[in-house]
């Protein structure tokens, strides 16, 4: 059985869109109570099981994390379609972001999704929705983006925070420091604050590496500082894209070797923890259930496997438009168990020094907290 996504789930899609509606004063998903201000805390890998488990070294976070401050991050748990679909209110089949790599028909290509932006995939059209930001600045409310200088310019920025305008900081410290003195300035105002350290250091060493864990230390003190300045009318949320799972060497399956799982497969994308399958533009439903049927005969108890109208159906990427459908992969591979696929195939060793990694739906890849502080935070 394939797991759903249900369309009333609470997810990111839902974050922003409610702040928004808080701002003016109105009803929401998560029942925010009006603010003036407001900042949305992205730290990128933060998963609520890894949170839980390092407890004792997060107790400002882990104070506010329960069953009501936890949410969905979608699918894939992949950062370019989880910020997309933070920032746009929409999910993949919508944004059309729909994976670490994905295809781009117009090229016959599988191109990477957060620095493979060209003309062939312009941020202003591939990421098809407007942002929230963008929404905001026609109804004449401010709204910023705090992140490291090196991402001011990226086709990414473009494409996903367009409408916001980009404040440079380096360090966790100096990016919390430049929220309150935009919060200082006074008036109504949103303002997005990203935390890539927890994500790149997984992927590096790992979730369970102290590296990581001193970085979720230093966090937690800057988010404990932060939080008591806020003043009437300043609300905070802390949330993820995605959680992490450290994968080990044992658990990496070269599928490339094994022939009837690559027969037909011209193109491979998504993340070794969410493959996306490609058979070319004239592929049919019967060689997309073939190649499916084959992958669950061999992979079947470590990964979920379905084909694209399998996926579609069961609601993974949300409502799915006709632009977008051709971008996702004939058969997708998400796995289950602590294990990542590589192609191998031509001695590509591509990601393979990856400890953290992420991408599937495995409650602790999907379930990301929902924090809240200030104006927002909930009654005891």
């Amino acid at each position: 059985m394939l797991p759903t996504r249900a369309a009333e789930e609470p997810t990111l899609a839902d974050v922003l869109p409610s702040c928004v509606s808080s701002l003016g004063g109105e009803p929401n998903r998560f029942e925010l109570p009006p603010a003036e201000r407001v900042v949305v805390v992205l730290v990128d890998g933060l998963g609520s099981a890894a949170l839980r488990a390092r407890a004792g070294h997060a107790r400002a976070l882990n104070a506010g994390l329960t069953k009501r401050t936890t949410i969905s991050s979608g699918f894939p748990t992949t950062t370019a379609a989880a910020l997309a679909t933070l920032t746009t209110g929409g999910r993949p089949g919508e944004h059309g972001i729909v994976g670490y790599t994905a295809l781009v028909p117009e090229l016959g290509e599988v191109v990477n999704q957060l620095s493979g932006w060209s003309e062939a995939m312009p941020p202003a059209t591939w990421q098809r929705l407007p942002t929230v930001f963008e929404r905001l600045r026609a109804a004449g409310v401010p709204s910023n983006t705090i992140g490291p200088a090196k991402y001011a310019g990226s086709g990414l920025t473009k494409a996903i925070l367009r409408g916001a305008d980009y404040v440079a900081a380096g360090s966790i410290a100096e990016r919390f420091a430049a929220a309150r003195r935009l919060f200082d300035e006074g008036g109504r105002r949103l303002v997005y604050l990203y935390v890539p350290e927890l994500d790149q250091l997984a992927h590096a060493r790992g979730w369970q590496s102290d590296r990581w864990l001193a970085t979720l230390e230093l966090l937690d003190a800057e988010y404990a500082r932060f939080t008591s300045t806020l003043r009437r009318g300043e609300g905070l949320l802390l949330t993820a894209d995605h959680g992490v799972v450290d994968v080990p060497v044992t658990g990496h399956i070269l599928f490339g070797e094994t022939p009837e799982l690559v027969d037909g497969v011209v193109k491979v994308g998504g993340d070794p923890r969410c493959l996306q399958l490609y058979l070319g533009a004239e592929a049919t439903t019967d060689a997309r259930t073939r190649l499916a049927e084959t992958w669950r005969a061999r992979e079947g108890q470590r990964a979920w496997i379905a084909t694209r109208e399998e996926a579609i159906d069961a609601g993974w990427f949300g409502p799915v438009d006709a632009e977008v459908e051709p971008r996702i992969g004939d058969v997708i591979v998400a796995a289950r168990k602590l294990v990542a696929y590589y192609d191998g195939r031509e001695g590509d060793t591509t990601g393979r020094s990856m400890i953290g990694q992420h991408g599937s739906m495995t409650p602790e890849e999907t379930l990301v907290p929902l924090l809240r502080a200030g104006a927002y935070r909930l009654a005891q």
